[in-house]
Order: C-alpha cells, then sequence, then structure tokens
C-alpha cells in the first residue's frame, strides 16, 4: 500500500497527523509535542538528527528543521561561515544556518501551502528525506572545515563528489 492510500477517505486531514503516521511507519523516535508541532529522532550514517514539523495555521506553512549538536572553536567560525555560504548556493531547497547560541547546525526548509493546499504523506516523507540526505551530503565537509584544518573548497569537494550505487 503507498503512503497515500490510507488517507483517500479523509478530508482535512492536519499535516502533523500525516508526520506523526510517516514517524510510525519508519520506527522512528518521535514525540507529538503540541496538535500543530511533532519532534523526531532519525537515525543516518553519520549520526541522529533531531528533526521537527510545525504547521503554522497563519500563513499555511508546514516547517521543517533538521539539526545536530556542533561546538566549533572560536576561531573556526569565519570558515565554518564561509563554508555554510557555499554549501547553500549548491541547496536549492532549504538552507543551513549555524545557531551559535545554542550550538546547533540547523537546516530549515518551509512548505507553504497556501489557499487550503494539502501536503501528501510522500510529499512530506520526501521533505523529511531531503532534510536528512543534505544533512549526511554536507556533514563531512563540515567537519573537515571546522576540525580537518581543510580549507573550504576543499572539504566542498567531499561533499560534491556524491557516490551512487554500494560497494
Amino acid at each position: 500500500m503507498s503512503l497515500s492510500e490510507q488517507y483517500l477517505e479523509t478530508e482535512d486531514l492536519h499535516p502533523i497527523d500525516i508526520v506523526e503516521n510517516l514517524a510510525e511507519h519508519h520506527s522512528w523516535d518521535f514525540d507529538r509535542i503540541a496538535d500543530d508541532q511533532i519532534a523526531m529522532a532519525v537515525e543516518a550514517q553519520w549520526r541522529t538528527y533531531s528533526i521537527t514539523l510545525a504547521w503554522s495555521g497563519y500563513d499555511e506553512t508546514l516547517r521543517l528543521i533538521c539539526t545536530f549538536e556542533m561546538e566549533p572553536p572560536e576561531e573556526k567560525l569565519p570558515q565554518l561561515y564561509e563554508a555554510l555560504n557555499k554549501i547553500n548556493d549548491t541547496c536549492w531547497a532549504g538552507a543551513f544556518t549555524f545557531w551559535r547560541e545554542q550550538q546547533l547546525m540547523v537546516w530549515r526548509y518551509g512548505l507553504v501551502l497556501t489557499g487550503g493546499q494539502m501536503a501528501g504523506p510522500e510529499q512530506i516523507d520526501s521533505l523529511i528525506g531531503t532534510a536528512v540526505l543534505t544533512a549526511e551530503r554536507f556533514y563531512p565537509a563540515i567537519q573537515l572545515v571546522v576540525w580537518g584544518d581543510r580549507t573550504v573548497e576543499d572539504a566542498m569537494q567531499v561533499a560534491i563528489a556524491e557516490a551512487y550505487g554500494r560497494a
């Protein structure tokens, strides 16, 4: 059964209800924080990412943030910000930012659903998957800049050289 088949009979389904069902489907740990917000942990190759989705009825936007802890040395912040600028230049949907006070690397995206539009389960699943894949793709480059004393250009080569297939 496709992810959307179970919703065919339902009208006015809340996007966070869909996210909750996806989290159950994928066996992700999650916590329904409020009617319009859910937080979950998604394990990937490099680390486990904290993902929060929140629905804003005011501007009809489903907001996603995917975070991981990061405590870069103060002297590495200029290189980190330069790397984030380069990384964001390659991303068409969403962007990275560093929340210095919370010591969090953040991938943010907002899916605008104005005019009563509804996101389907496949679309939301893709939204979450893209966030994790993007974080996984650029995680090594960020680490090389902050901890490996590599130049931004050198570290970006790791992220640009995407691997295809399996060995």
